[in-house]
C-alpha cells in the first residue's frame, strides 16, 4: 500500500519520540522491571538488562519500526509491502494479523491491571478527603470495583485514540510524558528522605557479579525487554508508519529505547528503595528463603502499606504515585488500540470515531468476560499473550524483516533519513544482526516460555 495524501503523520520529532516511548513505557517499566530486579538480584539484573536491551531490544526495534514507514500502512499491509511475490505476500499477511493479536490480546488484560490502578487512585483521594468507606470499597477486589476501573480505563482510552494521530495520540503523548517524569522526580527526593532508602538504592545500584551469568535471570531480562519495548506487539510498527521518511529512523528507535529504558531505571531507584523502607515499617517483602513475597502485586500492596504508614504526607504521595502509574498504563493502551483502528479505518475507510468505540467495546467485551472468569482467565490470557503471542510475532517479524525483506531495500529505506548509513557502522552491521543474531535470542526466549 503506498502512502496516502490523506494519511496522519506526526506533527514533530518530539511528538514522535514522547508518543512512541509513551507507546513503550507502561506497567512493564513501572511494575513489571522493579518487581524482577528485586527478584532477580537487583543489580545484577539492572546490568543484564541494560546490555540485553543495547544488543538485542535496540536492533528489533529498528526493524519494527523500518518495517512500518517502509509500508506507511497498518500492520496486515506494511508486512505485505516486504515482498512482490504473491505467496510470501500471503504468509506476510498471515503474519500481519499475528502481530494485530498481540496488541488485542494485551489490551484484555492490560485494560483490568489499569483499572485497578484507577481504584486505587481514586481511594486514595477518598482517604485524603475522608471518604473511608468509599476507599475501603475502591481498594477491595470486588468485580463491582473491578468492573468500575476497567470501564474508565476504557473510556480514557478510547476518548485518546479517536482524535487521530495529531489531535489524540501525539497531542497527550506530549503532556502525559512530561508529568510521568516530574512525578517520577518528585517520588524519588521523598523517598530518598526516609529510612532504609539508601539501603534499597545499594541493592538496585551495586551488581552482585556472580548472579550475572544465571541463565533465569539471562531469561527474565530478556523477556523484560521484549516487553517493555513492546517488541513484536505491532505498536511501534504502527507508530513508524506515521513517521516522515526525511527521519533518521535509527536515531529515533534509539531515542526512544533510551526514554523507556531511562523510565524503567527510575522506577527501579523509587520502588527498590521503596520496598526497604517499607521493610524498616515492617512490612514483609522477602520470605526467608530470599524470594519476593507478594510479586504480582508489588505495587498495589506494598507500596501502599509503606504510603499509609507515613501519615497524611503519605497519602498524598499515594495519590501521586498512583496517578503516575495510570498516565504509564494510558500511554501504552492508546498504542495498542490503535493498532486494530488503523487497520479498520484504513481497509474498510471508515470514519475514526465509530471505529474507535466499537473496537475499543469489541476487547473490552472480552475484558468483562475475563473480569467475570478471573480465577481461570486472567492468568491464562497474560501467559498466552506474553509468552507465546509476543515472542512469536516478535520472531516472524524478525525473519519477515530480516530474511524477506531484501537488504538493498531495507537499507535504502533507512537511508532515506540516514544517506551516510551505508559508511556507518550501524550500517555494516545491522541487516546481518537482525539477520542471524536476533532470532537466537527471540528464539531462546520462547523455549524459555514453552519449557521451563
Amino acid at each position: 500500500m503506498t502512502q496516502s495524501s490523506s494519511r496522519d503523520f506526526f506533527a514533530s520529532r518530539l511528538g514522535f519520540i514522547l508518543s512512541a516511548s509513551g507507546a513503550a513505557v507502561g506497567l512493564g517499566n513501572i511494575w513489571g522491571f522493579p518487581t524482577q530486579a528485586a527478584s532477580n538480584g537487583g543489580g545484577a539484573f539492572l546490568l543484564v538488562y541494560l546490555i540485553l536491551i543495547a544488543f538485542v531490544a535496540f536492533p528489533m526495534l529498528v526493524v519494527e519500526m523500518a518495517i512500518g514507514r517502509h509500508g506507511q500502512a497498518n500492520p496486515v499491509d506494511s508486512m505485505r509491502s516486504l515482498s512482490s511475490q504473491p505467496g510470501t505476500q500471503k504468509i506476510a499477511s498471515g503474519v500481519g494479523w499475528l502481530g494485530l493479536s498481540v496488541p488485542c490480546a494485551v489490551l484484555a488484560f492490560y485494560s483490568i491491571v489499569g483499572g485497578w490502578i484507577i481504584c486505587f487512585f481514586l481511594a486514595a483521594l477518598s482517604n485524603l478527603l475522608g471518604w473511608s468507606e468509599i476507599s475501603q470499597w475502591l481498594e477491595g477486589f470486588s468485580v463491582e470495583r473491578n468492573l468500575l476501573g476497567t470501564v474508565i480505563f476504557y473510556v480514557l482510552t478510547i476518548l485518546i485514540v479517536q482524535g487521530g494521530v495529531k489531535q489524540g495520540i501525539e497531542k497527550w503523548s506530549t503532556r502525559l510524558m512530561p508529568a510521568l517524569f516530574v512525578l517520577f522526580a518528585v517520588l524519588f527526593v521523598y523517598i530518598l528522605m526516609q529510612d532504609g532508602a539508601v539501603e534499597g538504592l545499594k541493592q538496585y545500584l551495586i551488581p552482585d557479579f556472580s548472579k550475572i551469568w544465571n541463565k533465569d535471570l539471562i531469561l527474565a531480562a530478556m523477556g523484560q525487554g521484549f516487553f517493555s519495548l513492546t517488541i513484536g506487539g505491532c505498536s511501534m510498527l504502527v507508530y513508524g508508519s506515521y513517521l516522515s521518511k526525511k527521519e533518521n529512523l535509527p536515531k529515533m528507535a534509539l531515542s526512544v529505547t533510551l526514554v523507556d529504558t531511562g523510565v524503567a531505571f527510575i522506577a527501579g531507584l523509587v520502588v527498590m528503595p521503596a520496598m526497604f523502607v517499607a521493610m524498616k515499617q515492617g512490612v514483609e517483602i522477602y520470605a526467608a528463603d530470599g524470594s519476593l513475597l507478594n510479586s504480582d502485586t508489588l505495587v498495589f500492596r506494598v507500596l501502599p502499606m509503606m504510603f499509609e504508614s507515613l501519615g497524611v504526607l503519605g497519602q498524598i504521595f499515594a495519590a501521586v504515585f498512583f496517578l503516575l502509574l495510570t498516565i504509564a498504563a494510558l500511554t501504552s493502551s492508546i498504542s495498542m488500540l490503535e493498532c486494530p483502528v488503523t487497520l479498520v479505518s484504513e481497509r474498510w475507510n471508515t470514519g475514526r470515531n465509530s471505529t474507535t468505540w466499537g473496537l475499543g467495546a469489541v476487547i473490552a467485551v472480552f475484558s468483562v468476560i475475563v473480569l467475570y472468569h478471573f480465577s481461570e482467565l486472567f492468568g491464562l490470557v497474560v501467559m498466552l499473550a506474553t509468552q507465546y503471542l509476543q515472542p512469536f510475532a516478535a520472531l516472524m517479524f524478525c525473519i519477515l524483516g530480516g530474511w524477506v525483506w531484501r537488504h538493498h531495500s531495507k537499507v535504502a529505506e533507512l537511508q532515506l533519513g540516514f544517506p551516510e548509513l551505508p559508511q556507518h557502522w550501524f550500517g555494516r552491521i545491522w541487516p546481518t544482526y537482525v539477520k542471524y543474531i536476533c532470532p537466537i535470542f527471540v528464539v531462546a526466549v520462547l523455549w524459555f516460555s514453552l519449557f521451563s
